[in-house]
């Protein structure tokens, strides 16, 4: 799949209609876009973000969110997002559309799809999103909506930060570190790796056959069945009411937070002790330590989780051995099994063998044999199958998923909890001391004068501050509450699956039972086997692609990645085998290792898309720039588009190097503050003509 065409009308700077070429020539994958700084370069990749998944496109990136919230929420952004022109002209439509070619999705067999997403600043509640299938209106899109038509079957927004990215901000995947940063990031692998993909259909089959079970419950266990169904569904429907409720919040705490920093602004400038240019920058590092604290606070949450396993010790201890002896029990079963497999079949054969008529074989005989015969088979091809104890009782019964995930966490706690506790509780003071300290900084700077109006502003200020508070700790409430409910839905989940396990498939679906239940078991052992070939192929392609890009040879000398349950972890190991802690990595180091993490789940994935790449070549020396320009861009998709500041994230001498891969160039030209344009230019005359417009380019 490529991108044949863009359209942006009135979208921001991009006044009318601003077209955009990328349908490609011969072999050459790569496109340039470039403008200098405020011209149009971030606003056209966030204009395809967002004509993809419209509100949601801050669930792509927290570079998305973070523009939405300094704009004061997802209304204001959709509203401000109106070229200023076009609107004092009396136009409020605005819209960008994207065509899609080279497809290949067999449920939808075209040549081409556009995608299109609209709005009107006067008029429109909502934007509207239009599907075009070889020109005409998608019956399947209106069916199954558009919104989950365009993540169906042209990008899951899980994994639509590794194809629209900047790439100064990728190296937030080196500094992952919470559970829950894990937890999404790790979604995110199994959908680009496709593994997620058969989990769904495992999911299907498996609730398929609970319905086929529950068919032949009697009259009681049908109502038993029912009323833990609808608590399911009651609990899921609250855990959707929550979120809805957060989003709203969330969206009217950034509305009251811009305007609380709005006056804060004016409060400053009156004091005269800071000016506008340094509080912006103590503002980041206020963003940067509340992020720090938010994501401590989620590691603590999650310790507060663990702790109560660590303080049933003994117990947990237990468990924990059981599971073992349960696993132990399992495979000793299975080869049991086998025993007596063989045995019955070669005794079967033996008797079908023709005797001597003068050969008498009484019971003893033959009882003695039989038992001789399994000893034998169990010595010489089954002896490590140990014997199994006619006492021992399954108590837990867990899944291969759900034994690893429980023997994670009892290592953790055996191994690491103590000290990863007693850090992110110093982290988290360190962290909390020094905010408060930065917005100590930023209250002294506000003026002491108290004139009518600035008392008016204090005012208003404290009582957005206080709004801002409430609306927090209601958020927190939900989240706790949503943790409750999934903590309930959990439960109800695997009494319903308990209950329909007990059940006695009536005759009638007999026979589809055994086919669900060996299509199950068919598809469990492929998932395990695709995990681990994802997981070999994952570790190959990341380390091929540091021993490429960085300069440092044999410094990674091996990489592990880690599948327990639903977590993904990347683990970066030295020569002797000690591992390498991402977070220890410089920032150039830091960025060649997402470059090759990304470029390694591209690799891996069965999706074909364009890649976008803002601020290519940032935090990069020359001989990293050049591994990238050589190794990367050429090599990552079939089609890349990336948005270079020319002569400093891409050198004239860089651009020699990609030209042969380079397949059209483009100027974003600024005509005036209101307005930009796509300027086309031979990828032969671009950087002369660049630095032709902007001699002080740069």
């Amino acid at each position: 799949m490529t991108i044949k065409e863009i359209e942006l009308y009135n979208f921001r700077i991009y006044k009318n209609s601003n077209y955009i070429d990328f349908s490609n020539q011969e072999d050459k994958n790569i496109f340039v876009v470039s403008g200098r700084n405020g011209f149009g370069k971030t606003t056209f990749l966030m204009s395809l973000v967002w004509c993809l998944y419209g509100r949601q496109m801050q669930d792509v990136d927290d570079i998305y969110k973070k523009e939405i919230d300094d704009q004061g929420g997802y209304s204001k952004y959709i509203a401000n997002s109106l070229n200023r022109l076009s609107k004092s002209e009396g136009d409020y439509n605005f819209h960008v559309s994207i065509t899609f070619h080279n497809l290949n999705i067999p449920e939808v067999p075209c040549k081409e799809i556009v995608i299109k997403r609209s709005y009107n600043a006067k008029t429109s509640t909502s934007e509207e999103v239009e599907v075009l299938i070889d020109g005409h209106p998608s019956e399947l899109a209106k069916e199954v909506g558009q919104e989950i038509f365009i993540r169906e079957f042209i990008m899951p927004i899980e994994i639509a930060k590794f194809f629209f990215f900047d790439a100064e901000k990728i190296v937030s995947l080196a500094e992952v570190n919470t559970p829950e940063q894990k937890r999404r990031l790790s979604k995110a692998y199994s959908e680009v790796l496709g593994i997620k993909k058969y989990e769904d259909i495992k999911g299907e089959l498996e609730g398929l056959q609970l319905k086929i079970r529950q068919d032949s419950a009697s009259a009681s266990e049908k109502s038993q069945l029912r009323l833990l169904e609808a608590e399911f569904d009651n609990c899921d429907d609250k855990i959707k009411d929550n979120e809805s409720l957060i989003q709203d919040l969330r969206e009217k705490r950034s509305e009251k937070n811009k305007g609380s920093r709005d006056i804060q602004e004016k409060l400053i400038k009156s004091g005269s002790l800071i000016t506008v240019e340094e509080l912006q920058i103590i503002r980041t590092q206020e963003e940067d330590l509340t992020k720090k604290l938010s994501d401590l606070q989620n590691e603590l949450k999650d310790s507060y989780d663990i702790i109560p396993f660590a303080i049933a010790g003994e117990k947990f201890l237990e468990v924990s051995n059981q599971l073992e002896n349960e696993a132990n029990f399992k495979a000793a079963k299975f080869k049991d099994e086998n025993v007596k497999g063989v045995t019955n079949k070669i005794l079967t054969d033996l008797i079908k063998e023709p005797k001597p008529s003068d050969l008498v074989i009484d019971y003893q005989i033959e009882k003695h044999f039989a038992e001789t015969f399994e000893k034998l088979i169990r010595k010489h091809f089954f002896s490590d199958a140990p014997e199994l104890p006619e006492d021992f009782k399954m108590l837990q019964e867990f899944s291969d998923s759900e034994q690893n995930e429980l023997l994670a966490l009892f290592n953790n706690i055996r191994y690491s909890f103590k000290e990863s506790f007693k850090r992110i509780t110093s982290e988290y003071n360190l962290a909390r001391n020094e905010l408060n300290s930065i917005r100590k900084k930023i209250r002294d700077a506000e003026t002491n004068q108290e004139s009518p109006m600035i008392a008016e502003f204090r005012k208003q200020k404290e009582d957005l501050d206080k709004e801002i508070i409430r609306i927090d700790e209601t958020i927190d409430s939900l989240n706790r509450e949503i943790g409750e409910f999934i903590n309930e839905k959990t439960q109800k989940g695997k009494r319903i699956e308990e209950l329909s396990k007990k059940l006695h498939v009536s005759e009638k679906n007999k026979v589809k039972d055994e086919i669900i239940t060996r299509n199950i078991g068919n598809l469990r052992d492929f998932i395990e086997k695709f995990k681990i070939k994802k997981k070999e192929s994952l570790e190959e392609q990341i380390l091929e692609g540091l021993e490429t890009l960085l300069h440092k040879k044999g410094f990674v000398k091996k990489v592990e990645v880690e599948i327990i349950g639903e977590t993904i972890d990347i683990i970066l190991k030295n020569v002797r085998g000690e591992e390498i802690k991402k977070e220890s990595l410089s920032k150039g180091e830091q960025q060649m290792y997402a470059t090759a993490l990304l470029r390694a789940l591209v690799e891996g994935s069965d999706i074909q898309f364009p890649v976008f790449i803002d601020s290519p070549m940032q935090k990069f020396d020359e001989q990293h720039a050049e591994n990238i320009v050589k190794y990367f861009y050429p090599n990552i998709s079939d089609q890349v588009v990336i948005f270079p500041l020319i002569n400093k994230e891409l050198t004239e001498r860089e651009y020699n190097i990609l030209s042969n891969n380079i397949a059209k160039t483009f100027l974003i030209n600024n005509i005036h503050e209101d307005k930009s344009e796509f300027l086309p230019l031979e990828p032969k005359d671009f950087i002369s003509t660049y630095n032709k417009m902007y001699n002080n380019a740069d």
